[in-house]
C-alpha cells in the first residue's frame, strides 16, 4: 500500500513538472516563433555569465520579474476574491491533467506504472468539466476588479467559453460513438487498431471533421488570437486589466496551460495518444512480420515520447494560427460558434450514427 502511494505521488509530481515546465517553455517558444515568422531575432538579451542559449534564460527572467514587480490591488469590496481568482483558473486547468493518458501501462516489480494520475470511466467528461470550471477564475477576477472594462472582458470570456465548450463537446461526440467509451485510456487503446494491417485507425482518420471542429473550439477555449476577445488590448483591455505582478502572470500562465491541455486532449482523442503505428508490445510488426524487436520498457518509453511529440506538433499548429490570423469581431465570434461550428458538429454526429447503424446492420 505504501509503495503504491509513493508511486502515485511520483507520477503526480512528474505530470506537474512536465506541465509547468512545458508551460514556461512555451512563453519562450511564442516569442521565438513570432520572431521567425516576422523576420526578427526575438528574445535573446537575458544571459547568465555571458551565456544566452538562444534567449532561453528569458523564461527565468520573466519569472523573477513577475514575482518582484510591485503589486497593485484596486479599491474593491471583494479584495479576497480579487486575490484568489487567478489561482482558481490555474488550479482547475491543472486538475484536468489528472485524466490525461500520457503513456500506456507498464508492469514493474508487480506494480502497474502509468503516467496517468487517475483513470475514471468518465475521464473525458471530467476533463471538460475542469476546463469549464476554469472560467470561474476569469469571471470572478473581472467582477472583483471593480472596473467596468475588466467586467466586460470577463463577460466576454464567459459567453465565449459557453459557446465554444458546447461546440467542443459536440465535436467529441462523434469519436465517442466510434470508441463506445468515455475512458480516455480505452480511447487510445481503440486507436491501436490497424486497417488492412498497416493504416492506424486514429480519430483523425475515422473522424476528420470532428478533429477540425475540436481543434478550432479548443483554440477558442484558450482565449488566444484569433479568439482573444476577453483580452482584446485594442478594444477593452480585458478581464486582467487591474492585475499586476504574479497574479497577472498566473492568468497568462493559465492560457499556456490550457493550450497544452487542449493539445493533450486532441492527441488522446484524435491522434492515437501514445500509440505509434506498427508498434506492438513486442516491437514493430507489419502484417504479422516482426520488423524490430524491442523490450517492454523501450516500447513504453517510445510510446510516452510519441505522446509528447504529438503534443508539441499540435501546440506548434495552435501558435502558428495565433500569429497568422487577425482577431475576430465579437459578433463574428458568436456567429461562427453557434451558426457554423455547432451545426457542423451536430451534422457530424448524425452522419456518424447513420454510418455505424449501417455497418452494424
Amino acid at each position: 500500500m505504501l509503495v503504491e502511494i509513493i508511486i502515485k505521488i511520483v507520477i503526480i509530481l512528474a505530470v506537474l513538472t512536465f506541465v509547468l515546465s512545458f508551460g514556461g517553455f512555451l512563453t519562450w517558444v511564442e516569442r521565438k516563433q513570432s520572431a521567425v515568422m516576422q523576420d526578427r531575432i526575438g528574445a535573446n538579451r537575458a544571459s547568465i555569465l555571458g551565456l544566452r542559449l538562444f534567449g532561453l534564460f528569458h523564461i527565468v527572467s520573466d519569472g523573477i520579474k513577475m514575482f518582484t514587480k510591485e503589486e497593485f490591488i484596486p479599491r474593491t469590496d471583494h479584495s479576497k476574491l480579487f486575490l484568489i481568482a487567478p489561482f482558481i483558473a490555474w488550479f482547475f486547468a491543472l486538475m484536468a491533467f489528472t485524466v490525461i493518458p500520457f503513456s500506456n501501462t507498464f508492469q514493474i516489480a508487480g506494480y502497474e506504472l502509468s503516467l496517468q494520475i487517475a483513470n475514471p470511466e468518465i475521464g473525458i467528461l471530467f476533463a471538460f468539466a475542469m476546463m469549464g470550471m476554469a472560467i470561474y477564475g476569469v469571471v470572478l477576477g473581472g467582477w472583483a476588479s471593480n472596473n467596468n472594462y475588466a467586467l466586460l472582458g470577463a463577460m466576454r470570456a464567459a459567453a465565449q467559453t459557453i459557446s465554444y465548450e458546447v461546440a467542443l463537446a459536440a465535436a467529441a461526440v462523434g469519436p465517442l460513438l466510434v470508441y463506445q467509451t468515455l475512458n480516455m485510456q480505452e480511447m487510445v487503446q481503440w486507436q491501436g487498431r490497424l486497417w488492412d494491417g498497416w493504416l492506424p485507425l486514429w480519430g483523425i482518420v475515422v473522424q476528420p471533421m470532428a478533429f477540425l471542429l475540436f481543434i478550432t473550439a479548443g483554440a477558442a477555449e484558450t482565449k488566444r488570437v484569433p479568439f482573444d476577445l476577453p483580452e482584446g488590448e485594442s478594444e477593452i483591455i480585458g478581464f486582467n486589466l487591474e492585475y499586476s505582478s504574479m497574479r497577472f502572470g498566473a492568468f497568462m500562465f493559465t492560457d499556456f496551460i490550457e493550450k497544452i491541455l487542449v493539445s493533450c486532449l486532441a492527441v488522446a482523442v484524435f491522434l492515437g495518444g501514445w500509440q505509434v503505428p506498427l508498434l506492438t508490445p513486442e516491437g514493430f510488426v507489419l502484417r504479422g512480420e516482426t520488423l524490430l524487436t524491442l523490450t517492454p520498457l523501450v516500447v513504453w518509453l517510445v510510446q510516452a515520447a510519441a505522446f509528447f511529440l504529438k503534443v508539441c506538433v499540435v501546440v506548434y499548429v495552435l501558435m502558428l494560427v495565433r500569429w497568422t490570423l487577425p482577431r475576430f469581431r465579437y459578433d463574428q465570434l458568436m456567429n461562427f460558434g453557434w451558426k457554423i461550428m455547432l451545426p457542423l458538429a451536430f451534422a457530424n454526429i448524425i452522419v456518424t450514427g447513420l454510418v455505424m447503424i449501417v455497418l452494424k446492420g
